[in-house]
Parts: structure tokens; sequence; C-alpha cells
């Protein structure tokens, strides 16, 4: 005689959970690399590509704006530097990454 428990009262083990489908898994990672690709990777190769383009295509006489809101004309293009002229006689050497826009010539004696 069991004084505990009575075989009524006891329960059976509940069958095993399946996991989820695999292939939703997989469906839902390749979502998200579709997402961060479209939203982040591309978007950001395109201004690195653009960036490139700009820095080699400096020229002297061209008006650009430097990362540190400087605005003037080149008046020497080497293969690292570059030299702005940013008043009458008054030149500086630039690093030629720190150049981030072009300006449509005329623009300096606009401002």
């Amino acid at each position: 005689m069991n004084f505990f428990i009575s075989p009524a009262f006891a329960e059976a083990v509940p069958p095993p959970m399946e996991g989820p489908n695999p292939m939703i898994q997989v469906a839902l990672l390749a979502g998200f690399l579709l997402i961060f690709y479209t939203f982040v990777m591309r978007p950001q190769r395109k201004r690195d590509k653009a960036k490139l383009n700009l820095i080699a295509s400096l020229q002297k006489g061209d008006e650009v704006v430097t990362s540190g809101g400087i605005v003037g004309k080149i008046t020497k293009v080497s293969e690292g530097f570059v030299v702005v002229e940013v008043s009458d006689k008054l030149e500086l050497k630039f690093q030629r990454a720190s150049i981030i826009a072009s300006l449509p010539k005329g623009t300096m004696k606009a401002i």
C-alpha cells in the first residue's frame, strides 16, 4: 500500500516539445542580413566611393571645404597634401583626406 500518492492523482509525463522549424530560422536570419546590407552597408560604401573619387579628382583652382569648415581655393596639389589659399597671401597645407566637399566655381566670391 502506498500511503502518500494515490495512482489516480499521478500525472503522465508530457510529450517532448518540438522546436521551431529550422527553415523559418534560416529565413529570418537571411531577412535580417538583407535589411542590414540595404540600410547600413550599401549607403556607407556609396559614401566611401564618392569620397575617394573627390580626393582623387582634386586639381589646382578647385574651391573646397575642409573638415574644419575652412573654405578656400587649391593652389598646389601633391601626392598626400593640398595647399589651400584661404585669403590673399594666406595659404594653408591640408591632407587630401581632410577635404570633404568641392564647391562650384565662384562660390568663394559669393561668401
